[in-house]
């Protein structure tokens, strides 16, 4: 007889409330908790709003759950460990997490197993970051160590002063990322679930398009030959082992001008290059995440169409309640798959859904998407 487990969730966003889809799909127990209204969560039962700082809150949380995960790397894994009960699993790790929410030591972690990266130094003060730039050249991607989301937390500098200025804004107190300014053909990214016992499976390699330093669109597959998509996946895999990876991770690479492959960054979580997978794969980023943190079989990665392409829909004011025009209009597109994440406010370039259609060639697909999503003003 098959007891089935219970899946806790540390988090009440979209990425939480489609995991939480997934588990219900699959007979799997859920329990979300977030220290607020997130909205997206509130379409489950065992939904929880409460400190989650608080050791007795998570302590009765994880009380029962067979795993516990989280929708985000600043999720409060570390302190849910000391009271964690022996017989729940906690993946990722809070190790994994330090390694990755902190850029600099993430890029060291990389660097110290040979993962390709971009030339960076971790710049404590101004003038060493001044140093750095006189050694590594001009322009920079100065990168805040922690907390960026979202084209947030990163500036592009080409002279001295704009330096000075992105310091202003970005440094804490042991400073901030320098990073060699690639000139990449393109963004890719792949996802990778792992289990504990290190068996993982890649998905296909995508081509992030970025408008104003966001995500505006992912095409699967990218547009690259197979070997290139080869090292791709190699790459990321390496760098999930690197950090000892459990559930589902993106990692974020670029493919430059001389076909080298280089990490930007890791996610230790479903991200948004992956959610075109719900409808365009055979197991969706999401329903991985589960089974792997889970220490479950992992399901096929295949796409089930040649083509898949996914359209962020961002908010365009700011206030509360979302309220949508062309929602219907969108769903009237033939192929297109809309998802509204329920966020309770909006916010100017918010991710507040997408979209996803699926296609014979790559230009269907898109123009799918494309029409759908512009439909929906939020």
């Amino acid at each position: 007889m098959t007891t089935f487990p219970t899946l806790g969730i540390l988090g009440g966003g979209q990425l939480g409330k489609m995991m939480a889809a997934e588990a219900v799909r699959l007979g799997i127990g859920v329990r979300l908790l977030s220290p607020k209204d997130a909205g997206p969560m509130q379409a489950y039962a065992h939904a929880t709003t409460a400190d989650w700082t608080d050791p007795d809150v998570l302590r009765d949380f994880a009380t029962g759950c067979t795993a516990v995960t989280v929708e985000s790397e600043w999720a409060p894994a570390d302190q849910l460990a000391p009271v964690c009960p022996q017989d729940t699993a906690l993946w990722p790790s809070p190790q994994t997490l330090g390694w990755i929410r902190h850029k600099g030591v993430q890029n060291d972690r990389l660097a110290a197993r040979n993962l390709p990266l971009p030339a960076y130094r971790r710049c404590a003060t101004r003038k060493a970051a001044h140093a750095a730039a006189d050694e590594l050249g001009w322009p920079l991607m100065l990168k805040q160590y922690e907390g960026s989301y979202d084209g947030y937390g990163n500036r592009l500098a080409k002279t001295p002063a704009e330096l000075d200025d992105a310091w202003d804004d970005l440094a804490a107190d042991d400073g901030l990322l320098v990073e060699q300014c690639i000139d990449f053909v393109r963004e890719l990214a792949v996802q990778i679930a792992r289990r504990p016992d290190g068996t993982s499976v890649a998905y296909p390699v995508v081509h992030t398009e970025q408008r104003n330093h966001r995500c505006h669109a992912v095409v699967a597959p990218a547009p690259i030959d197979a070997q290139l998509s080869e090292n791709a996946q190699a790459v990321a895999r390496n760098a999930v082992d690197a950090v000892e990876g459990v559930g589902l991770l993106a990692v974020e690479l670029f493919e430059t001008q001389d076909g080298a492959i280089l990490v930007n960054e890791i996610a230790p979580r479903p991200h948004n290059t992956g959610h075109y997978t719900i409808e365009g794969c055979t197991t969706s980023q999401f329903e991985n995440h589960v089974r792997a943190v889970l220490d479950l079989p992992l399901g096929s990665t295949d796409l089930v169409a040649p083509h898949a392409v996914m359209v962020n829909v961002l908010g365009q004011r700011e206030g509360t309640p979302p309220h949508a025009t062309g929602w219907r209009q969108a769903l009237q597109v033939p192929g297109a798959h809309v998802h509204i994440y329920g966020k309770p406010e909006v916010r100017t370039h918010r991710k507040m859904g997408h979209v996803t259609a699926l296609g014979n060639t790559a230009t269907e697909a898109r123009s799918r998407a494309e029409e759908a999503a512009k439909q929906i003003i939020l």
